[in-house]
């Protein structure tokens, strides 16, 4: 089932949109509000949630707020990485929530949290059973990032590259399975905490990990899931083939399905972090995507409450 449609994912990280070409995020708040807009034409109910924030920044938040895109969405979310990027201790995962709580009305999902295992696989270990007891009862959704190790032949998305050291390589060790698909030990640790955290794991076009993924995903007793569909990737050959296989894969789990990225040839720079030429076009993807994956039919019975404690609707694909 689908619960959720995300907008963009870490918008106000330069690594995921290009803050040369938008200063101020006015050009983001545009495409959002219209994404939002979208969404709701074709879905009464299907909650909308804005991407991620990376950092966990509620200035960027207060900037969306006067530019009026939180009057489009049903819930802000944030990403949270203390032990590998972030400059703050673990142990302020509620003050960091309880600060865009001051900013916002709506529910904060944490739809990224993770520890690499760069160090150590210890270290990875501690920090799952460390997350789920700081967030578990104080947010409606974690996800934990991420299922995989991601490739090594793969690049991370970002444009600093070993420029950025020891943070650049931490990129490929997230997963609680490595790239070969054998576990590390925060794997069974993270299985005693399923009922309160779910997996974010995207996947790449054609990904080969998706059938081994959703295998994996149900031995350890997930419910949850997020994962995206790139605007980009909608412009190559057989999309919609591939959207389809993924989402029939994970029809199972309860679905925050994030919608980002720019195709280089409709974006005012030729980059996937760039803003769009024109807002609406990213909107109707949206919009074609909720029509394509959740009828409106299947809208759960219980409605989306405005607090950070109750869960969203969700429809079935």
């Amino acid at each position: 089932m689908i619960e959720a449609a995300k907008i963009w994912n870490e918008p106000n990280n330069k690594s995921h949109w290009d803050l040369q070409l938008d200063p101020d995020w006015s050009q983001f708040a545009a495409m959002a509000i219209a994404a939002g807009k979208a969404i709701r034409s074709v879905h009464s109910r299907l909650a909308r949630v804005l991407g991620g924030i990376s950092p966990i920044d509620p200035h960027f938040l207060a900037n969306m707020k006067a530019k009026g895109v939180l009057e489009h969405v049903d819930a802000v979310a944030v990403h949270g990485f203390p032990l590998d990027w972030n400059r703050w201790k673990i142990d302020q995962w509620p003050d960091k929530l309880a600060e865009i709580r001051q900013v916002v009305s709506l529910p904060v999902w944490v739809t990224e949290v993770g520890v690499s295992s760069f160090g150590a696989d210890e270290v990875q270990d501690w920090g799952v059973r460390r997350t789920a007891r700081l967030l578990a009862g104080r947010t409606p959704r974690i996800h934990w990032y991420s299922l995989y190790d991601l490739p090594s032949t793969w690049e991370a998305t970002t444009r600093h590259k070993e420029a950025e050291g020891s943070s650049y390589y931490r990129h490929f060790h997230m997963g609680l399975l490595r790239e070969d698909g054998s576990p590390k030990p925060a794997l069974k640790t993270f299985g005693q905490y399923s009922d309160v955290m779910g997996l974010c794991q995207w996947f790449h076009f054609e990904d080969h990990r998706l059938n081994d993924a959703v295998q994996w995903m149900r031995r350890l007793g997930v419910r949850q899931v997020r994962t995206g569909l790139s605007w980009a990737d909608s412009f190559r050959p057989n999309a919609l083939d591939w959207f389809d296989r993924q989402m029939d894969a994970l029809a199972e789990f309860d679905v925050t399905l994030t919608f980002c990225f720019t195709p280089e040839h409709r974006g005012i720079a030729p980059h996937h972090t760039s803003p769009p030429l024109d807002p609406h076009e990213f909107a109707d993807f949206c919009a074609r995507m909720v029509r394509r994956y959740c009828m409106t039919t299947g809208v759960a019975a219980s409605a989306l409450a405005q607090t950070a404690t109750e869960m969203a609707p969700t429809c079935e694909p």
